[in-house]
């Protein structure tokens, strides 16, 4: 759905595009500034009244016959106040400019400033879509360990209490996009028995051990790669509350507080006996 505020801000910022005018000494559109116009005004009567002057006080005539010094010192006395009148006005014009430029400046660096926050949202959404791609590939392989931590306990001997077609359909589950059924099934034997057998389903043997050693070290990277590319942790949630999330939180409790009885890395009991241990 479009943005209301963003489309109010880019008809605003296009209205201030339309109305911008480049500046010159006739200042904006095609009329002259009125600075300038003043300016000549009273060039224009400054030196009429100079005229008046000459003609009224001391005569052109005179002036051919006067030394040259006396006609420099006239001069000069006569167009100092043209000067500075020009450079006033000058100053304010150039001033005018400095502040347009310092608009356009200002107005550059908004654009600046905006194109760099869509090149980084454009940046985080492809990191975040690179992000689910490789997601979906460790998820896939967490499914494939978690299937070996299931079958280990599952179908290793007779004792095993999932039968083989539920083993079959788990199976089917994984290669048909659906790579959390063997965690999902660890996790309802889990809770069907004590802590004892659930402690044996992820750490009783050797090769339990290493599947689940080999579960949490990927699963970890998968969330710091969530992490990354996700600021607002909203990733990294919904991963731990996955089958996959609670499954490895559940490794991870019971290898720092086994049940009692148990030791991590000791294996001298029945991996596969049901009962709690007295």
């Amino acid at each position: 759905m479009p943005d209301p505020s963003a489309d109010t801000e880019n008809a605003s910022i296009s209205e201030a595009r339309a109305n911008e005018q480049p500046f010159g000494l006739h200042g904006s559109g095609s009329a002259p500034d009125w600075r300038i116009w003043l300016g000549l005004s009273i060039t224009v009567i400054w030196l009429l009244t100079l005229a008046i002057y000459v003609e009224h006080a001391i005569g052109w005539r005179h002036i051919y016959d006067a030394p040259i010094e006396r006609v420099g010192n006239f001069l000069e006395g006569a167009f100092a106040p043209l000067a500075f009148l020009w450079l006033v006005i000058g100053y304010f014009l150039q001033k005018k400019e400095l502040m347009q430029n310092t608009d356009a400046i200002k107005m550059q660096y908004v654009e600046i400033q905006k194109s760099a926050e869509q090149a980084v949202i454009q940046s985080e959404a492809v990191r975040r879509q690179a992000f689910i791609q490789v997601a979906e590939s460790v998820r896939q392989q967490l499914g494939a360990i978690a299937a070996f931590l299931f079958l280990s306990s599952q179908s290793a001997n007779e004792r095993g209490v999932v039968s083989q077609e539920r083993i079959g359909e788990l199976w089917e589950s994984l290669n048909n996009s659906d790579p959390e059924g063997f965690s999902r099934s660890l996790l309802q034997i889990r809770a069907n028995h004590g802590p004892a057998y659930a402690y044996k389903l992820v750490w009783g043997t050797p090769i339990r051990t290493k599947h689940s050693d080999n579960f949490i070290f990927n699963f970890e990277r998968l969330l710091e790669e969530a992490s990354e590319a996700d600021s607002k942790g909203m990733i990294h949630d919904a991963l731990l509350g996955s089958a996959h999330g609670r499954l490895y939180q559940w490794m991870i409790e019971m290898r720092e507080t086994p049940p009692e009885g148990f030791r991590y890395g000791e294996y001298d009991f029945d991996p596969d006996e049901v009962d709690e241990p007295a």
